[in-house]
């Protein structure tokens, strides 16, 4: 088997980036296992806070290239074929892409690349079931081709979680206190540091009066979260002390929760990176016209063995219980936080994604060799 392959991830951009954050946590991490990467985007434009020169060519081991590259039959004959296609979210390749491929293969009698569907996170149990089954391709110019789906998951039998190799010696080697000093100056000893990082909750303003006056401060990231609390406090309430964060590249992002005593997160990047972080979390899923996303959310909470008051928050936040939110304190968040890191504790024996992702494809291609 080669050391290094050459991996093609296909990203489309749906809402607020969240794909794109994990793709790039994935292409970084099959770069600093040795591969070659290629992220095919349609909408880049997140990479320049999230991954400044990234669009560039400054992150040797991966190219970012417009999605629409990939639709020119003038641009795709320049590749070299991938090892490895990677649909990220249901998104499906360019038909033109898929064509020249396939007549490529053909034209060499190589064997065609491994083709995986790489789909959300969940913590529902059918995920443990869907997770590496084959789907044939019934049409299009890759008929008879095999794709197989990937489900990320936390518990045995799913794809598992993106986490970097040297995730825990980071977070080791990291100044907490240093980084509560810059970004919190005024903030007592013993005050309360939130992270938000959110959609629109219902409960935000409820949340924001709850911890005016107390000895806390809420740093505030920017697009939404930012317009929400300032469309909240324009209501003339009284606001917490707060301050609006910059965008910041995802190892910032990181620090932020590394150094902060509750994380509110949204999607599915923050979610992982919260729930590395070991500290208390409040998850925000994202809202499903047919609130299918109810039965995730307390799939997730079985996951995290949470707290009758972690489980009585998260419902009020995301909309689905009647309030009010609990009051955030020491004594409130000091269960949420141990059961974090209790569940941070199980899940990091886990195989990461990147390993089992990188297994399954060395398999197929074994398989295709004999």
């Amino acid at each position: 088997m080669p050391a290094s392959l050459v991996w093609d991830i296909f990203c489309t951009v749906v809402d607020n980036h969240g794909d794109l954050g994990v793709c790039w946590r994935l292409s970084c991490q099959l770069r600093d296992a040795g591969h070659q990467v290629r992220l095919w985007v349609d909408d880049a434009s997140a990479l320049a806070w999230m991954a400044p020169g990234a669009t560039q060519g400054q992150e040797p081991g991966i190219t970012v290239i417009p999605w629409v590259q990939a639709c020119q039959a003038e641009h795709a004959q320049g590749w070299p074929a991938a090892d490895v296609w990677i649909e990220a979210f249901g998104c499906d390749l360019p038909e033109a892409f898929v064509a020249h491929e396939v007549a490529r293969e053909v034209t060499r009698r190589n064997q065609p690349p491994v083709w995986v569907n790489l789909e959300y996170l969940s913590a529902e149990p059918q995920v443990a079931r869907l997770h590496g089954l084959p789907s044939p391709v019934m049409s299009g110019p890759a008929k008879g081709w095999i794709k197989h789906f990937f489900y990320p998951g936390f518990g045995p039998g799913t794809g598992g979680l993106l986490r970097e190799a040297d995730l825990a010696a980071r977070q080791q080697a990291f100044d907490r206190a240093a980084w509560r000093r810059q970004h919190a100056p005024a903030l007592p000893a013993q005050g309360l540091l939130v992270s938000l990082f959110c959609y629109e909750p219902a409960a935000l303003p409820h949340l924001l009066q709850d911890l005016a006056g107390t000895p806390s401060h809420v740093l505030v990231t920017p697009g939404r979260p930012l317009a929400a609390v300032q469309q909240a406090l324009a209501t003339g309430m009284a606001p917490p002390s707060w301050t609006a964060q910059l965008a910041t590249s995802q190892l910032g992002f990181d620090h932020m929760l590394w150094a902060c005593d509750v994380n509110f997160v949204r999607g599915e990047d923050s979610l992982v990176r919260a729930l590395w972080a070991g500290q208390a979390l409040v998850w925000q899923i994202y809202p499903q016209d047919d609130d299918a996303h109810h039965a995730k959310l307390e799939a997730f909470l079985d996951v995290l063995e949470a707290p009758e008051s972690l489980r009585h928050f998260h419902r009020v936040w995301n909309g689905t219980a009647p309030g009010p939110l609990p009051k955030l304190d020491a004594a409130t968040l000091a269960p949420w936080s141990a059961c974090v890191k209790a569940a941070r504790s199980k899940l990091w024996p886990h195989t990461s994604l990147v390993d089992q992702l990188t297994e399954h494809v060395q398999k197929r291609l074994s398989w295709a060799q004999d």
